[in-house]
This record gives C-alpha cells, structure tokens and sequence, in this order.
C-alpha cells in the first residue's frame, strides 16, 4: 500500500508542538508537511520563522489543501471546538488531549461516523506507548479481564523523588514543574484527573464501555504525608498513582484511579521517574506488560508522529467493541483492603465505614486504619471528612464480604 501525501494545519507550539516539528524533519519517509501553524500569543518568541505561523484558526480550517488537522493545545473546550470543525471539514485529526477526548467522547465517535474521517490520539493515553492501537488491534478477540497501570508520568517521577530520595512532596513537585513534567497548576495530575481521563479512553477500546468523568472515582497523591512515605519505606513498599479497570463475574466492569503499594514482585514497582507502565491480562494469552516514557516533548510528539504516520495510510479506530455492544456499565459494588490516614478526632465516625479492621494506629501527631472497605464507601469518606489519605493495598474478592454490613 503507497502512503498518501499529507499537509498538515497544527494547533499549537508548545513543547510537544515544537518536539512534533523536530521529528517530522527527522523522519523524510513520511510524506507529511507542516504547511501552517496556528498560535495565540503573537508576541511570543518561536524557535522558527514567523512566517511559519497564523493567529486566526480559519486560516487552516478553510485551507482546502490541509487534509490533517493536529491539535495540541491545553485548553480543553478550545481543543473541541478545534476538532469538531476540521472533522466536519472533513480533515482527518491528530489529538494529544486527553481531556478533551474523555469529555467529548460520544460527540466525536458520531462526528467520525458522520463525516467518514478519522480521529487519533495515541499520545492522549500513555504518550509514547502505543496502548491504544494494541487495544484495538491486538486484543480484538482475546478477552480482556482486566487493565491496570501508571499513565501519568508526572506523579510517577513525584513519587519517586518522595520514596527513593526522600524528598519532601513540595520539593519534588517543583522539580516536576521546573522540567515541564507538570504544569503550573498540577492539579489535573497530581488530583488524578489526567490519569482519569486516560483510564476513560482505554476503557472504550479495552471494553466497549464509553464512561462519563463522574462516573469514575479518581484519588490523587496530593494529601499523601509522612506517614504513608515511611509505612511504604518500612515495607519495602513504593507508592505509584495506578489507574485500573477489571471486569467482576457478572460482566460489569469496575474502574478507579487510586495510589496503590506495590512490591517487588510487582512489575509497576520498577517503573519509575516519568515512564509509564501498563499490564493487561486477557483469558488466553495471561498477562502483558508494556512500558514507555510517559512524559516530555520528544516522547509524546512521537505518538503523534505514530498516528500521522498512521493516517498516511488511511488507519482509523474501527471501534469494534463498542459497535458489538459488549460495554456492561460500571459497577462501584466492588471491595478494597487500603490504608486510611486520618485525623485523630474522625477515628471512631471513620471505622463505621470499614466492612473488617485488619490494624489500627495512633499517637500524637497522626493516625491510619488498614481494613476492607466498598468502593462505593470509599467515595463518601473521600467527600465527607477532610485531611484524609487512601493507598490501596489490594482489591478483595467481593463474595468474601456480604454487602449489607456495608453501611
């Protein structure tokens, strides 16, 4: 099969835009070109000539001759508004934002079947780890049970710094944002929301389910303390901010994003600093585990690279499982053995919520429960009682506990 010729409309030249720019002259088998650049600021310095660029997006909408349309912008809504109309345009489109794919996903699969075009996003999951395509290719027929992993780099490389050079949260924090690993304002990751986002796309592909963001639970590291730091240290434990997602027995299917322990017989505890790290299991083929640098402008530009590439030759998501219908909706009636840090005057409120207690501990300045506790319980906690830390330990089997000793 001859590739095609593509001319590309960017939006966007921040550092994956700019990364994007470098590899494309890096790479002269591929026959794509970079015909105009949109941007905001026209007052900002570009490492290239300005006659590269344009501030008025409808310079490349309306561009017959630009038949892709990559998109790396942080504004979510603008992102929309952006690939909405190069779809209806009939321009194929490259997206690296997670978010905005998350939020629009039913709008943009209707887009994509309306108009006949293509919508990528490969760099929206596991930057430079191509988990989406594998999702949809390889795990076309093999059935999927569960998928879980590290998918945000930027907490990754903070808990690391935390753990392995006992680094004070805020330290590290700073250093992630000074390497331009996290923004400004990190709460998109250090919150679990980025990660969220990621889990949402790859439960479409990985099971035919399209979830809403308030659909799924997501707990971030941004109230983990000392204590929790030297719990995990004591047992030879890391911490790693882990999004998962399983199928349970009855076919519905469970997903969080929660920091878990993890030990050395765990292959995420060895997938560190920015990388990315994802382990599949399936019925017949057992366990996969595939790692990649999550973070950076070189590793995520080269995702969209892999997704221009793509279009060269006229890929597109087929989307099978969801057009076989084999998404079974969500279900938070699942159990979960987790450390809880706590304030000392919550103790006894904050026990109720626990189906079993398995260890308690106080002193002066802080206080933990471990214990088995619903998902569903878990949330309530989380919105309920402030200056409290949840890292799970394990999930449970939920026919071990009965659901009416859960208040």
């Amino acid at each position: 099969m001859s590739r095609k010729n593509l001319n590309i409309g960017l939006f966007g030249f921040g550092c994956v835009g700019f990364g994007l720019y470098e590899v494309l002259q890096k790479t002269p088998g591929l026959k794509a070109n970079i015909s105009r650049i949109c941007v905001k600021d026209k007052n900002k310095p570009r490492e290239i000539d300005k006659q590269h660029f344009t501030y008025d997006k409808n310079e490349i909408l309306n561009d017959a001759t630009i038949n892709v349309v990559v998109e790396l912008i942080d504004d979510a809504d603008a992102a929309f508004e952006i690939v909405a109309a190069a779809l209806k345009k009939g321009k194929a489109v490259v997206s690296a934002n997670k978010k905005m794919v998350a939020e629009h996903f039913e709008e943009l699969l209707q887009l994509q079947k309306q108009y006949n075009v293509p919508l990528l996003y490969e760099a929206a999951a596991c930057a430079s780890m191509p988990i989406i395509r594998n999702l949809e290719e390889y795990y076309d027929n093999d059935l999927l049970e569960s998928i879980e992993g590290i998918v945000n780099g930027s907490t990754n490389y903070i808990l690391t710094k935390t753990i392995q050079e006992n680094l004070i949260y805020e330290t590290a924090l700073k250093q992630a944002q000074d390497k331009g690993f996290a923004e400004s304002n990190p709460l998109l990751d250090v919150g679990g929301f980025d990660a969220k986002y990621k889990l949402l796309i790859l439960l479409a592909h990985a099971f035919g389910h399209i979830a809403k963001p308030d659909e799924i639970i997501n707990i971030g590291i941004d109230n983990i303390g000392e204590l929790e730091l030297k719990y995990a240290r004591e047992k030879g434990l890391k911490i790693k901010l882990v999004a998962q997602a399983y199928k349970n027995p009855d076919g519905k299917i469970t997903a969080f994003v929660l920091p878990k322990f993890v030990g050395p017989e765990n292959r995420l505890y060895h997938v560190d600093d920015v990388f990315n790290g994802v382990i599949t299991k399936t019925a017949f083929a057992d366990t996969h585990f595939f790692v990649g640098r999550g973070a950076g402008a070189h590793p995520t530009a080269s995702a969209v690279l892999s997704d221009i590439s793509a279009l060269s030759y006229d890929y597109k998501y087929e989307y099978k499982k969801i057009e076989r219908g084999e998404g079974s909706g969500l279900t938070h009636d699942v159990y979960l053995k987790v450390l809880l840090r706590h304030r000392h005057e919550d103790n006894i409120v904050l026990k109720d919520h626990f189906v079993t207690i398995e260890e308690s501990y106080t002193n002066n300045h802080s206080a933990y429960v471990t214990g088995v506790i619903s998902l569903t319980n878990l949330k309530q906690i989380g919105e309920l009682f402030g200056g409290t830390s949840f890292i799970l330990i394990e999930t449970v089997a939920a026919q071990h506990y009965q659901p009416e000793l859960v208040d």
